[in-house]
């Protein structure tokens, strides 16, 4: 048997260009006399839909692009992803189906089981879990289709299926006393830095555990801010991997099963993947296909000579083009001339277009007109942010001037503790670097200028500052990076508890003010753009934290 992994990117909803895609790579396989091609989850309409789901139009449209490929479907056999109706009048109203068709019927449906509600997901808000487990013979073999998290050993915290609720058994432990030939997975799983090897490990432990090969199909692109990796794997009976497909891009291959079966296929997949390339080439693609798929085509930001403005441009000059960027530099009476000179290198480097304006005129302005009101009173953070409300401003009126979409370039370790204005600096239509820390911005930086020098050294070397007062350093209101992102991965991404945190040697007072810091300013990040997600705890839809709760 034949087989062909179509690792392809889906637009939510968009089901003229899906249906397109799945049916262009269809008449690719019969060219190269292909018995079964696979995509992945949900690829009829995209993933994750979520209330696009409980619109009946929406399960009609997908209803119809899955007839117009059973119709192309002679002399091949397709496993789709398309949500489906449950018709029983008991609990959810849709399944999250793998469908198998061929010969223009569909032949076999696998609803998924294991349904995540934990973090980004929450597919138990639409879905019915399935209970029912057989396998689809084709050409003589058994296939054991299996959807995401079914063939997950290890459920995630938080997850209420952990050892599905229902039989206290994961899937395959069903589908194998079928005596399956091999497994399909067909999924929608999002990048994470941290889970890079997380992922692989589930199949090569499936495998082992089944002595079976497993061919999974993960999708690839991005959906606002999720970025969905591909790198979908073939691996052999004894665990052992066969192949990988590309990260961050389509990709089709094809495979001989008996060579699979047979152990003939081996790749050599680094146990230690370069994170900072994989995390830059996820921002890539997370900002180029939130402006293609929103039908947008330019940006700016502010450029400030700092280190995050300039990974924040260098990434979107790589996605969208530095012809189709337009930036400022927006400098106060407090910015020093290095900056101003650091920020403009840059843009030459890139062949970004710039302007310079000076917004002091129009800071005095606004104090001015407070003159009255502030009468008595000492400068204070008040005035700083009137400063980076200004640069909004100004900011905003070139993007409604111009089209051009507003980048924000907010750092992790600055919205943790809200060290940032809002209606100011957190302004933006996508957040580029919301998700990653200072500390891993500083590696970014490093890891663009690995050939030659893009991001002046200047801007990369010099304290942070955001050059609000006279001499002013992140340092003088907050810990040293290094320290401060320790503390955060700890409390944010691991969810310790104050104690857990200090146990590791940290000062109690020093995790209480963080962690306070963290809490406090949980009404910033309420109204914050869209994060791109690379961690496994974003700011953002995978973390729901309400805004009046006293708890610690």
């Amino acid at each position: 048997m034949k087989i062909a992994i179509a690792q392809l990117n889906y637009h939510i909803g968009n089901f003229e260009k899906n249906t397109a895609k799945i049916l262009e790579k269809i008449e690719e396989a019969k060219t190269n006399l292909v018995d079964l091609i696979i995509f992945s989850e949900m690829s009829v309409c995209g993933y994750p839909p979520q209330d696009l789901l409980e619109k009946k139009s929406f399960i009609e449209r997908c209803e119809e692009s899955v007839e117009e490929i059973a119709a192309n479907t002679k002399n091949i056999a397709v496993i789709i992803g398309s949500p489906t109706i449950n018709f029983n009048p008991k609990g959810k109203k849709l399944y999250n189906t793998a469908l198998f068709i061929s010969n223009l019927e569909i032949k076999f449906m696998q609803h998924k089981t294991l349904l995540p509600t934990y973090d980004i997901f929450d597919e138990y808000r639409y879905f019915e879990p399935n209970d029912k487990f057989n396998v689809v013979e084709y050409k003589g073999k058994k296939i054991a289709l299996t959807i995401c998290e079914d063939l997950w050993d290890e459920q995630p915290v938080g997850n209420p299926f952990a050892k599905n609720q229902l039989y206290n058994v994961t899937p395959m432990e069903k589908l194998i006393k079928h005596k399956p030939d091999f497994v399909v997975n067909i999924a929608a799983s999002p990048f994470s830095y941290s889970k890079i090897w997380g992922k692989k490990n589930i199949f090569i432990r499936n495998a082992k555990k089944y002595k079976l090969p497993i061919l999974n199909v993960n999708q690839v692109g991005a959906q606002t801010e999720l970025v969905f990796d591909g790198g979908s794997l073939i691996v052999n009976s004894d665990g052992t991997i066969a192949d990988e497909l590309n990260f961050f891009s389509e990709d089709i291959r094809y495979y001989q099963l008996d060579d699979i079966k047979k152990g003939k296929l081996k790749k050599t997949v680094t146990e230690d993947p370069d994170v900072i390339e994989k995390i830059h080439d996820a921002l890539v693609l997370g900002t180029r296909d939130y402006f293609k798929k929103m039908n947008l085509t330019k940006a700016t930001l502010g450029l400030s000579g700092g280190i995050d403005s300039a990974v924040a441009l260098v990434i979107a000059s790589k996605a969208l083009g530095p012809e189709n960027m337009r930036v400022l530099l927006l400098p106060s009476k407090y910015s020093s001339d290095h900056s101003i000179a650091d920020a403009s290198k840059l843009a030459d480097n890139l062949g970004v277009r710039y302007d310079i304006i000076n917004i002091q005129p129009v800071v005095e302005s606004i104090e001015q007109s407070l003159n009255t009101i502030f009468k008595g009173l000492h400068p204070d953070i008040t005035e700083e942010n009137i400063q980076a409300r200004a640069r909004c401003t100004i900011l905003m009126a070139l993007s409604n001037k111009f089209g051009h979409i507003l980048i924000n370039t907010s750092n992790k370790s600055e919205s943790a503790v809200g060290y940032s204005t809002l209606y100011g600096d957190m302004a933006g239509g996508i957040s580029v670097l919301g998700d990653v820390y200072k500390s891993d911005v500083y590696k970014l930086a490093h890891y663009i200028n690995r050939e030659k020098e893009i991001i002046p050294k200047n801007s990369i070397q010099k304290p942070p500052s955001a050059e609000l007062r006279p001499d002013q350093k992140d340092s003088d209101s907050l810990p040293e990076y290094e320290t401060l992102d320790k503390i955060l991965f700890e409390y944010i991404e691991l969810q310790k508890t104050l104690e857990e945190i200090v146990s590791n040697g940290w000062e109690k007072s020093l995790v209480e003010r963080i962690m306070k810091l963290v809490d406090s300013n949980e009404y910033k990040r309420y109204q914050a753009p869209p994060i791109l997600r690379i961690s496994s705890k974003a700011f953002g839809a995978g973390r729901r934290m309400p805004l009046v709760a006293k708890y610690c």
